[in-house]
């Protein structure tokens, strides 16, 4: 029995990030039921969904996941968006253990030195033409 395909979940990222770009390779490759779409915070869908969230691009430290009209940031995005992909990735529920303060807060010291530690580039990501309809800019 298959089971049904749960309505598409929205993941707002940085495309000029390259550790956001690996993060978007990883979803593309363990999302076999094509759950997540796509949207670049320098794209006007992108630009959108944060204004939505009450975020601004300049100077975001955060990945946003959108479900309707929901949405989470930091490490509650992350445990969010690891559910959906099965296991052995729906065990990150147990990084819920940790204080939220805690998750949180080395969440944010890893996005605020993104672009040091893992680089940067000034092209935005180009979806490969598999999966180019997922992301919605």
């Amino acid at each position: 029995m298959r089971h049904p395909v749960p309505p598409a979940l929205v993941v707002v990222f940085d495309a000029q990030c390259l550790l956001c770009h690996r993060w978007v390779q990883f979803l593309l490759r363990h999302d076999h039921r094509a759950v997540f779409r796509f949207a670049a915070i320098q794209g006007a869908t992108g630009q959108a969904l944060l204004r939505q969230a009450g975020l601004q691009v300049e100077g975001l430290q955060t990945l946003l996941l959108v479900d309707g009209e929901r949405s989470w940031q930091h490490s509650g995005a992350i445990f969010r968006i690891l559910h959906p992909l099965g296991w052995p990735w729906r065990a990150a529920w147990l990084g819920w253990l940790v204080p939220a303060i805690l998750r949180d807060a080395l969440y944010r010291l890893i996005a605020r030195n993104r672009y040091r530690i893992f680089g940067r580039t000034d092209a935005c990501m180009i979806a490969p033409a598999d999966v180019k309809a997922r992301f919605l800019d």
